[in-house]
């Protein structure tokens, strides 16, 4: 089976809304549906194949029974599975906060670091996020913000439009505001520090956990550096992500898996004789040295390798 079909891992913070279940057919009984891992072997969350012989074991357990070649060449530099991949439902506003380095986080976390972009799906009119500063501070400033609550005086808040690309490196302070749908890939990392979270409570009726002292350890007090892909969408070490809209064709070659994530329209993936019909929400990854790949259709597709 070239083509596996993915059931995502679902979250229900409490910033969530419904639009992942009504606008991107996410099955869930959680609500609010905040979160859906659509790639992804974390143990916080594994994505679990629907099809083929492996239907109902996670995308972990496939990877570890088929041996490490179904990931590519250029997947042999890394310990674990190096990509998730989330569909994200900002009804509110998530925390303001950081990801460390793989340097820090390896010290004190004992996992990897997180740098991850934002692919925007829909917002309402005049939504907008906080990415980085929006002007150089000092880290004494930073400390001082924090504990007077006026942050927010000098981040970076950035409008966004359906279609806009935001890609951010570790270190660099973000929140998500409400109002916002997006597609996110990332590094395999659950790692965050909240700097900021609105004075808001869990399930369990307590403030939700800070992390301030590492916050600062982490973030780069400065404006967002511009970046320039070429004709990527996004590329780090961990990911490279690329934009479809209608048919397109490209191939699983030895050196790396293919995951597709269909976020708009329905059609056809096609991979060596085996064929799938997908529509939006959709998510699907195909092993290395699978071959060509064809995508038919009226789908937009955000395709990721390593």
């Amino acid at each position: 089976m070239p083509i596996l079909k993915l059931k995502p891992a679902c979250k229900d913070y409490l910033w969530g809304g419904d639009r992942l279940r009504t606008d991107f057919g996410v099955e869930s009984d959680l609500h609010p549906l905040a979160e859906a891992w659509v790639l992804s072997c974390h143990p916080d969350g594994p994505s679990t194949i629907v099809n083929g012989p492996y239907a109902g074991r996670t995308l972990a357990d496939y990877i570890a029974a088929e041996g490490k070649a179904v990931l590519g060449a250029d997947c042999e530099q890394f310990e674990d599975f190096p990509i998730l991949t989330k569909l994200i439902d900002a009804k509110g506003n998530l925390s303001i906060q950081v990801h460390p380095s793989d340097e820090y986080a390896l010290e004190h976390e004992h996992q990897y670091g997180k740098t991850e972009m934002w692919y925007i799906l829909d917002c309402e009119p005049g939504a907008f996020l906080y990415y980085g500063f929006d002007h150089e501070i000092s880290k004494e400033e930073f400390a001082r913000r924090i504990q007077d609550n006026s942050l927010t005086e000098v981040l970076n808040a950035a409008p966004v439009h359906k279609g806009d690309v935001f890609f951010i490196p570790s270190g660099t302070l973000h929140a998500i505001c409400q109002g916002i749908v997006i597609a996110e890939i990332q590094q395999n990392s659950n790692v965050t520090y909240r700097v900021y979270d609105y004075g808001r409570v869990g399930a369990d009726g307590k403030p939700r956990a800070l992390h301030i002292d590492q916050a600062l350890a982490v973030t780069r007090c400065t404006p967002p550096e511009p970046q320039d892909f070429g004709k990527h969408l996004g590329q780090c070490k961990y990911f490279t992500v690329d934009l479809h809209n209608g048919d397109f064709a490209e191939n699983a070659d030895s050196r790396s898996f293919v995951s597709l994530l269909f976020v708009d329209g329905e059609g056809t993936v096609a991979v060596n004789g085996d064929q799938m019909q997908v529509k939006k929400g959709d998510s699907v990854f195909i092993p290395a040295c699978s071959g060509e790949i064809i995508v038919t259709g009226s789908l937009t597709t955000l395709s990721t390798r390593v």
